[in-house]
């Protein structure tokens, strides 16, 4: 019989014809809901609305400090009017600057002649030759990305990832005092409390977010290369380093004084190493929390309706954190990568840093997913105190620490007979397992003062947790 070959039709035909609707990337198909607030920031919709922003904006500022000879400042209707640009900014506009910019093969410029177009209408066709005045396109690009960055660090990502630490403090202190094996080289150690070990990963992270907090978002107005060389020609009685200060601290923003063509993008750099970093220290939890989920620790609340897997009917896969892990190193990496990048420019200009912001909004995108996901998979997890305590029954090895340490406080305090005491307790313990009754044995023999061994025979691994529990009060 002639062998057949399954073929399976494609699809290519269909799916480029519909290629305005069907996203290439999962950020703007399967997770555009988790990351969709994002949109208003760093898409390229929102850059050029914020390049119209600091266009009008500028075109106001020279009015309304006379810098022009011959210029009025506008009244407040026509401020209003040219600020509904800004506001009115939709669809139709995002189109109609791609049909200008088709023929200008310059987004910049296209905003540029998109303010002009409208200016007819508010009565101050004038002051066209006003609008990107002595601006290079860097002026508004800096300024715009600085704004749509700080945008959505503030209103979106942190807030959303203070929320996931608050989540993940709540939990350190409901669990403060439930006492947990420690895994150090992944073998049992001295316990602790699973409250403190939260509260751990929560103190790290509120110390990224506090760096990230006090972010400066710089950005510049000064010319071709960052002279004022134009702006000095063409009004040279201005105090042009003043008019680029005000404007760049009225937009909210810190002012650069000191820049070629572009702003030098340090403090992108700055920031997208502190996100990294919060990344970094995520997912180190997120495989923590994975692998406690895998020993038992965690017990995973099912979903109704919902599948686990797609043959074992029994099983309920930590999703939410394998998920989370994966998108937090797409997000490191990408802003590894801008960190890197972006400090570096060739003389006083080159175009590197303009192809590289276009990711800014990725890689916040994948770390704001994974943010998300923590947050829910967080929500679907039950501490099982039962197999924690029996994990810790089981390891009574773990109280040689203490043991051989009270020994060594007898022998300053001038008890006989405790010499030793390290290597006593690792013939005792190493490669042997030791339950309650041998380990109590070997404290009633050792000759402690009674204090010491009473202290030592009440001693169990739940009760070795020393101020773990009070530790967690610190995140307050």
């Amino acid at each position: 019989m002639a062998e057949t070959t399954a073929r399976i039709p494609s699809g290519r035909l269909s799916l480029a014809a519909g290629e305005g609707q069907i996203a290439l990337g999962p950020l703007d198909g399967r997770y555009r809901a988790a990351v969709a607030p994002l949109v208003d920031y760093l898409s390229e919709a929102a850059l050029n609305r914020d390049r119209v922003a600091v266009e009008v904006e500028w075109l106001i500022h020279l009015t309304s400090n006379s810098v022009l000879p011959g210029s009025a400042p506008l009244t407040q209707e026509q401020q209003d009017q040219l600020r509904a640009i800004v506001t009115e900014f939709d669809a139709d506009s995002v189109a109609e600057l791609a049909e200008i910019e088709a023929v200008t093969v310059h987004d910049v410029k296209a905003v540029e002649y998109y303010i002009g177009r409208r200016l007819p209408a508010i009565g101050i066709e004038s002051l066209t030759p006003m609008v990107h005045f002595a601006c290079t396109s860097e002026d508004i690009n800096n300024l715009s990305y600085a704004l749509g960055v700080k945008g959505a660090v503030e209103d979106v990502w942190l807030p959303a990832a203070r929320a996931l630490v608050d989540q993940i403090g709540v939990m350190a202190t409901e669990n403060r005092d439930v006492p947990m094996l420690s895994r150090t080289h992944g073998q049992p150690a001295t316990p602790t409390t699973l409250g403190k070990e939260l509260a751990v990963v929560a103190h790290r992270l509120s110390r990224q977010l506090d760096r990230i907090s006090r972010t400066e978002y710089l950005g510049k107005i000064n010319g071709a290369t960052g002279t004022f060389a134009a702006h000095v020609s063409a009004v040279p009685g201005a105090d042009w380093t003043e008019v680029s200060r005000t404007f760049v601290e009225g937009l909210g923003l810190d002012w650069n004084p000191l820049t070629t063509q572009i702003e030098s993008h340090d403090w992108q750099a700055e920031l997208y190493a502190d996100v990294a970093r919060f990344n970094r220290i995520l997912h180190n939890f997120c495989t923590d929390v994975w692998s406690y989920i895998s020993i038992g620790y965690f017990a995973q609340i099912p979903v109704a309706g919902a599948t686990g897997s797609s043959t074992m009917p029994h099983k309920v896969n930590p999703i939410r954190f394998e998920n989370a892990e994966a998108n937090l190193e797409i997000s490191s990496g990408l802003l590894d990568v801008l960190a890197s990048t972006l400090v570096t420019s060739r003389w006083q200009r080159d175009l590197t840093d303009s192809s590289s912001q276009r990711n800014i909004g990725v890689a916040f995108g994948h770390s704001l997913l994974a943010i998300s996901n923590v947050v829910k998979g967080l929500k679907q997890l039950k501490v099982s105190v039962d197999v924690l305590a029996a994990d810790l029954d089981g390891n009574w090895e773990v109280l040689g620490e203490a043991i051989q340490t009270v020994m060594r406080a007898e022998a300053i305090a001038g008890v006989p007979g405790m010499e030793n005491p390290y290597e006593r307790l690792k013939d005792l313990t190493r490669g042997h397992r030791v339950d309650a009754a041998r380990m109590q044995e070997f404290v009633s023999g050792l000759g402690l003062s009674d204090e010491a061994r009473d202290r030592l025979l009440q001693l169990t691994p739940a009760s070795y947790t020393g101020v773990a529990a009070a530790l967690v009060d610190y995140l307050k």
